[in-house]
């Protein structure tokens, strides 16, 4: 399909994300709950490493559920709060979603069996998956950092919020404070999710589509559509939710000069996070991922495939 796949795919995927864009911060506010008790581990972690294999000494970290995590948003930070980052989604979306949509697209027509109408094995939906996943993710980092940041931007105290204006001035202020390579920060996790996310994702709602038409349970229309996409935002949030909340970590961290880092990579993160809060730290944020995940895939795929009938002629 060429360059319409990219056009299709990133028209969806604007709609779908601005659309969820709330829940994608409220997930985001409570993948960073929590936090502070990591971060306190630091020194644990560096001077005294007998102390780590004693965690029962730890203070465990109180948990708040989204539906009190968005009415403590409101309430500090007003209704428009929940549009906090807004800027970076859209950006986030045309770069990162258009290429791994155009490119799955791409890996879809030039991979398919004609003998088997066209269709794909779920073997090389998943490998198009992973490969359209990772370049795209790869693509967008530099938008997917600014939106962590302004996302949780508003938990800080006033004096350490970064107050960025817009994804601009966010992405403009990163590489001039911090490098340019700084845009890149947590890409690695960002690629590893991006690849999840999209072979489970976009391979899992091609195989739900086409065994619900292949078994004659519905026809192919609206409610196949919903089904499907539905099925496919379960397993994108179950199998991307731990490495979301480590990137989200990694991503947000703020590193002061002369200052260690509080977290020297991803593993390092994991560990840390594992040993404070518990390896259910990792499904943090899972609620709002399902609740944003469900209707972020139905809203991508039932405008997808309405995009698709509109320009099929062109």
């Amino acid at each position: 399909m060429g360059i319409k796949g990219f056009v299709e795919g990133g028209i969806a995927s604007v709609i779908a994300g601005c659309s969820t864009h709330p829940l994608d911060l409220i997930k985001v506010r409570m993948q960073l709950q929590g936090e502070t008790q990591v971060h306190n581990l630091n020194s644990t972690f560096s001077n005294n490493q007998a102390s780590i294999n004693a965690p029962r000494t730890l203070p465990q970290p109180s948990r708040v559920g989204p539906i009190a995590t968005a009415v403590k948003l409101v309430q500090q930070e007003g209704v428009a709060a929940l549009f906090s980052g807004v800027s970076a989604t859209v950006l986030r979306q045309t770069l990162y979603s258009t290429t791994r949509m155009g490119l799955y697209d791409i890996f879809k027509t030039k991979w398919s069996d004609p003998n088997s109408g066209g269709n794909l094995s779920l073997t090389r939906k998943i490998a198009a998956g992973l490969i359209a996943g990772g370049i795209g993710a790869a693509v967008g980092n530099p938008a997917d950092l600014a939106m962590v940041r302004m996302q949780a931007d508003g938990r800080l105290p006033p004096a350490q919020r970064r107050n960025y204006k817009s994804v601009i001035d966010a992405i403009r202020t990163m590489a001039k404070d911090e490098g340019v390579i700084s845009l890149w920060r947590g890409s690695s996790l960002t690629v590893n999710r991006a690849m999840l996310v999209t072979a489970s994702q976009l391979a899992s709602y091609d195989q739900f589509k086409e065994m619900i038409l292949e078994k004659g349970i519905m026809r192919d229309g609206l409610g196949t559509h919903v089904t499907a996409s539905f099925g496919a935002g379960f397993v994108a949030a179950v199998a991307s939710n731990p490495v979301d909340v480590i990137k989200t970590r990694v991503m947000n961290m703020k590193v002061e000069p002369g200052a260690a880092s509080p977290y020297s990579g991803a593993l390092d993160c994991a560990l840390k996070t594992i040993h404070a809060e518990g390896p259910m730290a990792l499904y943090k944020g899972f609620i709002p991922t399902i609740c944003r995940q469900g209707p972020f895939t139905v809203v991508l795929f039932v405008t997808l495939e309405q995009v698709r009938k509109l320009l099929k002629d062109f």
